[in-house]
């Protein structure tokens, strides 16, 4: 068994280098991977159309797209899904962009609303867990 702490070139840097997008941990026949909430934000660190639940949402999965290839994953080794929304009433939204990405069996999901998150704008904030098999 091995962890390792990465982040990946196709998803922008975590902001000031405080933490890794993925955790990883390697077992026998696959590994799980954990992977670090994710807001909407461009390739610089900007949020993308503040306040947008839709715009956001597609961004986040871009980004969570990225980093579960990035390890060999796809949306179809998503086992959990837990996300952060500033308005429930954001959650029609952000959920017809969430079933594009989950069209066959919907992982574990944990959906929770939040006072505020840490950018200015940002109206929800997606993290994700996933297994993948060794080929």
């Amino acid at each position: 068994m091995s962890i390792t702490l990465d982040n990946p070139a196709t998803v922008p840097a975590p902001f000031g280098d405080r933490f890794a997008h993925v955790a990883r941990l390697d077992l026998p026949g696959g590994a799980l991977l954990v992977l670090s909430g994710q807001v909407g934000v461009d390739e610089h660190g900007v949020v993308v159309e503040p306040g947008d639940v839709r715009a956001q949402s597609e961004r986040i999965f871009a980004l969570i797209g990225g980093l579960l290839a990035a390890h060999g994953a796809t949306f179809d080794d998503v086992l959990h899904v837990r996300t952060f929304l500033t308005d429930l009433g954001d959650l029609a939204g952000y959920a017809a962009v969430r079933g594009r990405y989950f069209p066959r069996t919907r992982p574990a999901s944990t959906t929770v609303e939040v006072s505020r998150l840490f950018l200015d704008g940002a109206v929800l904030e997606v993290e994700v867990t996933a297994a993948v098999t060794s080929t």
